[in-house]
């Protein structure tokens, strides 16, 4: 695949634009799945991840249908419902359900199994699947699961992870805080970066935005490193963000 990713100069110093049609993609009738990065079938050496954020994956799944039990180890797993009901099962015991307004959170550590369904006979499931580098090997698996007041996230940025378990948002092991935003049209907001070295990585999930000088459309997925802080604007109604601030550093 040629590469098309755009690296950008200009008054956002060090930053990297991913346009949507240039995701790796994956049909299997009961999964479609479109990859930011490199995963399973989809290769691209320019694509392995941003700093230590390794899998951003767009999911639809059928009416009925999943992802059997498939182990994971040593690896920060995060799921975002954006529509329909998820059934989750593991190894330690858990079996839950998250829909939109959930946050979903594993560590891996020394090892799990896990499954996803979706159980409804008459909707899609679609979600945001996300692996981020821990911090820590070989920890004691774990699992978090938190229900967020979406009114919170109307035109302000709401937290919805972090490392800290006192927080607000589920937490994981790594120096990560994400956030949801989902503003008015002509809205503005900017964000400060938590940690010095971190990067964010910004995915639009609804609507139109403009960051610094750069314009994004759904589901278009913007890097920016080497900044403390950026500004964002919302160009449509209902506009939403994912923005992930996380450690450039392996």
């Amino acid at each position: 695949m040629e590469n098309t990713d755009k690296i950008i100069e200009g008054a956002i110093t060090h930053s990297v634009l991913h346009k949507a049609d240039t995701r790796g993609h994956a049909n299997h009738g009961w999964l479609e799945s479109y990859h930011t990065f490199s995963f399973a079938n989809y290769h691209n050496p320019e694509r392995m991840n941003f700093g230590v954020l390794r899998v951003l994956n767009d999911d639809r799944v059928n009416q009925g249908m999943g992802f059997g039990k498939h182990p994971h180890d040593n690896m920060e797993i995060i799921s975002i419902p954006l529509e329909g009901d998820l059934e989750h099962q593991d190894s330690m015991g858990n079996t839950t359900v998250i829909k939109e307004g959930d946050i979903q959170a594993m560590s891996a550590g020394t090892g799990i199994f896990h499954s996803e369904y979706n159980k409804n006979k008459d909707q899609l499931v679609k979600f945001l699947q996300i692996w981020i580098y821990p911090n820590q090997k070989n920890i004691t698996p774990r699992y978090d699961q938190i229900t967020l007041d979406l009114n919170d996230r109307h035109n302000k940025l709401q937290q919805i992870l972090s490392p800290n378990p006192e927080d607000e948002g589920v937490w994981i092991h790594q120096d990560a805080w994400f956030h949801i935003g989902k503003f008015d049209n002509d809205f503005s907001t900017s964000y400060e970066l938590k940690k010095p070295g971190n990067g964010i990585y910004a995915f639009v999930l609804k609507g139109d935005f403009t960051i610094g000088d750069i314009a994004l459309n759904e589901r278009d997925g913007l890097g920016i490193w080497d900044t403390n802080s950026i500004k964002i604007t919302a160009n449509s109604a209902n506009a939403e963000i994912l923005l992930m601030e996380v450690p450039m550093k392996l």
